[in-house]
């Protein structure tokens, strides 16, 4: 389940996907398979290839994207998604949601 997020940030985060881009959206979640875990980043990119080689840069396999037709993803969380916010330098995303 998927809270703490304006329509405004997933609108733009929708509209970086379909343009192309390598985009982020980090909000708060709750998911009984991943305890402990209370927030998630979506990384998000309409070209798959490109979503493909950027997740090869942080070891992430290209069967862990979700293959939403219109908005292909990678989902992070824990640690993985605290390292890779601070590599892409999104410390606001780091601050926000006190990872």
């Amino acid at each position: 389940m998927a809270f703490g997020l304006k329509k405004a940030e997933l609108h733009k985060w929708k509209k970086k996907v379909k343009n192309g881009e390598i985009a982020f959206l980090t909000h708060y979640w709750l998911d009984d398979r991943f305890p402990g875990c209370y927030t998630v980043t979506k990384v998000g990119c309409i070209d798959r290839e490109k979503l493909i080689k950027w997740g090869t840069y942080y070891n992430l396999q290209p069967e862990w994207i979700h293959d939403d037709k219109d908005f292909p993803h990678f989902d992070l969380f824990g640690d993985k998604q605290k390292e890779i916010l601070k590599k892409e330098k999104l410390e606001d995303h780091i601050d926000k949601f006190n990872l």
